[in-house]
């Protein structure tokens, strides 16, 4: 039995609470990965995993050497990493999720100078605005917007994304603009719902050194970016949101950028990773490629002045 391999597959079985999920994901027989398992049992003497009709999920004994796993299989592909070529030319899948406006719009776009430098990285990208679980669904970093709430995964910070208040034409000429905060007493917004925790986001000002929340009478209430988009150009109120992603709408016309001289605070832009990722290269030099994508001078993660 090769007891790394069998560590390996363990491990991934875990994350993915099943063995078909795990043999897939590893792109091996899942024969062969219930014949590992059985043989890495028989090797302890103990149970490492609690089989129901609907999960796997590990034993005490097996959560406990879960942990052992994937310290030890992280420390060996450092290890190997310093006396190989892969320390100069990482090779393997690297796993992200981001959402999908900085995929589509600030990441994808760029990758071409990645994969040139790093021809041997396969990348597996997820676009959603869901919050995911990097351990379970097997992703080794994401990409999020906001306040990192995770105090269990590692963030690297990439970027403070400005941001601006919007509208349509169509919306201004009924309610016309605004030039205050006490003006909005007669506007609407837009609701933006967290996918995650069912939070409700109305808008925010920097006035000064003080935050100010408001919130606006509704007709609609949205749980993605693309959506909330779509419901400020159709008319149903004013939405805040990160520059970059209204680049597009504001050169169009489409949307109008309204109480410019009082702007919403920046967003922070960051890389979350499982502690356990911090030595892998592929991680590493992807995120330092990020650096480079969003605090580069012509980067519209920032309005260029």
């Amino acid at each position: 039995m090769d007891r790394f391999n069998a560590m390996r597959v363990f491990t991934r079985i875990v994350e993915l609470r099943g063995f078909a999920k795990a043999a897939d994901s590893l792109q091996l027989p899942r024969a062969s990965v219930t014949v590992l398992i059985k043989q890495l049992e028989a090797h302890l003497g103990v149970q490492l995993l609690q089989r129901t009709t609907r999960q796997v999920s590990p034993t005490l004994d097996g959560a406990a050497y879960y942990q052992r796993c994937v310290q030890l299989l992280s420390d060996l592909e450092e290890t190997e990493a310093v006396f190989s070529t892969q320390r100069q030319n990482p090779r393997g899948t690297l796993s992200v999720d981001m959402p999908s406006g900085i995929g589509r719009l600030i990441v994808i776009p760029a990758l071409p100078t990645f994969t040139a430098r790093y021809p041997q990285i396969e990348l597996e990208i997820s676009l959603n605005d869901r919050t995911v679980d990097l351990i379970r669904e097997g992703v080794d970093c994401v990409l999020r917007g906001g306040q990192a709430l995770d105090e269990s995964l590692v963030a690297r910070p990439l970027a403070m994304m400005d941001q601006l208040t919007l509208a349509s034409r169509a919306y201004l000429e009924r309610f016309g603009v605004p030039e205050t905060l006490d003006d909005l007493a007669n506007h609407r917004m837009v609701e933006y719902v967290s996918r995650t925790s069912g939070k409700r986001f109305g808008l925010e000002f920097q006035v000064g050194s003080e935050l100010r929340e408001i919130n606006l009478e509704k007709v609609i209430a949205v749980s993605s970016s693309d959506g909330y988009f779509a419901a400020c150009e159709a008319g149903y109120g004013l939405i805040q949101a990160p520059y970059y992603h209204a680049t597009r709408q504001l050169a169009q016309g489409s949307l109008v950028e309204v109480l410019p001289h009082l702007a919403p605070p920046a967003m922070a832009l960051t890389a979350l990773y499982p502690p356990h990722r911090q030595l892998s290269q592929r991680v590493r030099v992807f995120i330092d490629w990020l650096v480079e994508v969003c605090t580069h001078p012509d980067s519209p993660l920032q309005r260029q002045t």
